[in-house]
């Protein structure tokens, strides 16, 4: 099966995805995790000056099918949330790299995106676990 997988973002194994803007990054699930989860109709998201630890739980999307925690795969603080989503959490299926976008955080370390996998290794790590 072929997935939506942007060139210019980072990926991890957890299936979020990461666009690196200075310091800024901005954090959603990828498109298989959408497909995976199935139509969304909850998230839970955390609250602006928040800080978590790479690999940290920071909230949770409900599907028709399952409860599933997100996890942030860079340190940093939380300086935006995605608002929108409370009224449209479809968007994170219809379109899970731009509207459907969920957090922006304020990096610890900005080098730590680049430890992520790039969309290549992404698509590889999709087809070795498929």
């Amino acid at each position: 099966m072929s997935h939506n997988i942007p060139e210019n973002l980072r990926y991890s194994k957890d299936h979020e995805w990461v666009g690196v803007d200075g310091d800024i990054a901005t954090i959603g699930i990828t498109d298989y995790a959408q497909h995976s989860l199935g139509d969304v109709v909850y998230i839970d998201m955390p609250r602006v000056g928040d800080k978590f630890s790479a690999h940290e739980a920071f909230g949770s999307v409900e599907s028709v099918k399952a409860v599933s925690e997100i996890f942030l795969p860079i340190a940093g603080e939380i300086s935006e949330v995605n608002d929108g989503l409370n009224d449209t959490p479809e968007s994170v299926n219809n379109d899970p790299y731009t509207d459907g976008w969920m957090v922006k955080i304020k990096m610890d370390n900005p080098g730590e995106a680049d430890g992520m996998l790039s969309a290549a290794e992404y698509e590889e790590y999709l087809e070795a676990s498929a």
